[in-house]
């Protein structure tokens, strides 16, 4: 055998694994490893060590050290370095590959929200690998490269953007704080659904919002028609700023849960629910503004707080009368992102508080490519052509 052609190499192995058994094999192996090494450096370097020859190509120039993890445990080898080229022994590459591939596995088991501990029992069953469960973290850091890609990936005309955030807890600065993670949704001219992006901050403040709104535009997004979102404030600036042109609709859903704060007596929730779910059902704008009229009268001396809320707040919810009926079901709310949500918290419940908002983002990026990849071959969502 060409690896062993030295005596005592082979004299080595063979006394060891006599004397110990399969204890003895992670020894062998790790001579066997050094031996086909230097064999593959001199036939790389066509040379043997201090061999004068014309054909030479280059000089042998040490080993650098390195531990493999193997079934039989990790073993430490010597890699023969050359001095000017960048030999790499071969058998080698393939390990990197295959390391890689591993390492790649792990960040997907965690992006599919898999637990660390799980991760690691199930490497350790199936490779007979000791994994911890920094590895797992750090190894889903692999995936950056793509997600990045992704989330950076030129857009084009949307008719309908929806935007909505949600929070995790993340560790920051020896403190654990409630990220905001910023999802834009957008219904193109083929009525199917889209993730355009994604962002994390530490609030919904309005810089933050007007930075992800203006990466949008940046990236090529245009043509909308409409825009759906909650009333948060810090969103609503950015939304004058960014898109002060676009007809703007305040999500029904968020709408009906504020109301219930002004409502005085729990016996009238039931009834002021309804009123306004009249409002919005109403055929048209006209009807919608008259209902609303009548409600303000109606709870001007019962609920004064709330006649007044209704009137200032309620036509925000009526935006969507702009556009045919077949559109305003799903234009009324954010309810887009309710299934998203959903998803992201069953994966990120296991994760239960981030170590890094950037972590944070990565778990997030890769359920969002998920989700995104089921909708381009999905159903159409809104019938945009009428």
């Amino acid at each position: 055998m060409a690896i062993l052609a030295n005596n005592n190499n082979i004299q080595d192995v063979v006394a060891m694994i006599s004397e110990r058994g399969f204890d003895g094999m992670g020894d062998a192996m790790r001579i066997i490893f050094n031996q086909a090494m230097l064999v593959e450096r001199e036939n790389y370097l066509q040379a043997g060590s201090y061999e004068r020859n014309s054909n030479r190509v280059d000089y042998a120039n040490g080993f650098k050290p390195k531990t493999l993890n193997t079934r039989l445990g990790a073993i430490e080898v010597a890699i023969p370095q050359t001095r000017e080229s960048e030999f790499y022994p071969s058998f080698l590459e393939k390990g990197i590959r295959s390391e890689r591939a591993l390492h790649i596995a792990m960040a997907e088991m965690y992006v599919q929200g898999v637990s660390t501990r799980k991760v690691t029992n199930v490497l350790e069953s199936l490779c007979g690998l000791t994994v911890s469960s920094t590895q797992v973290s750090r190894a889903s850091q692999l995936l950056d490269e793509e997600f990045t890609k992704w989330r950076n990936r030129p857009l084009a005309q949307y008719k309908h953007l929806f935007l909505d955030a949600i929070y995790e807890k993340v560790r920051q600065g020896g403190c654990v704080l409630d990220c905001a993670i910023l999802v834009a949704y957008g219904v193109g001219s083929d009525g199917k659904r889209t993730i355009l992006g994604v962002s994390t901050a530490l609030s919904e403040a309005e810089i933050h919002w007007r930075t992800f709104l203006e990466s949008l535009v940046t990236r090529g997004l245009h043509g909308l028609e409409s825009i759906t979102s909650d009333a948060h404030s810090g969103l609503k600036a950015a939304l004058r700023a960014v898109f002060p042109s676009v007809l703007w609709q305040r999500c029904q859903f968020h709408l009906q849960q504020n109301a219930q704060a002004y409502v005085p007596k729990k016996e009238m929730k039931t009834q002021v629910a309804e009123d306004i779910r009249n409002i919005f059902n109403a055929p048209n704008r006209e009807d919608a503004d008259r209902l609303l009229r009548i409600s303000v009268e109606k709870y001007a001396k019962s609920a004064p707080a709330l006649s007044v809320w209704m009137e200032t707040n309620i036509p925000e919810g009526l935006a969507i009368f702009h556009f045919d009926v077949s559109r305003r079901k799903r234009l009324r709310t954010s309810n887009i992102a309710e299934r998203v949500n959903k998803e992201i918290r069953r994966r990120t419940r296991v994760v239960t508080i981030f170590p890094s908002v950037d972590s944070c983002l990565r778990l997030i990026t890769g359920v969002l490519i998920e989700i995104d990849e089921a909708w381009i071959s999905g159903k159409v969502y809104i019938n945009t052509c009428n």
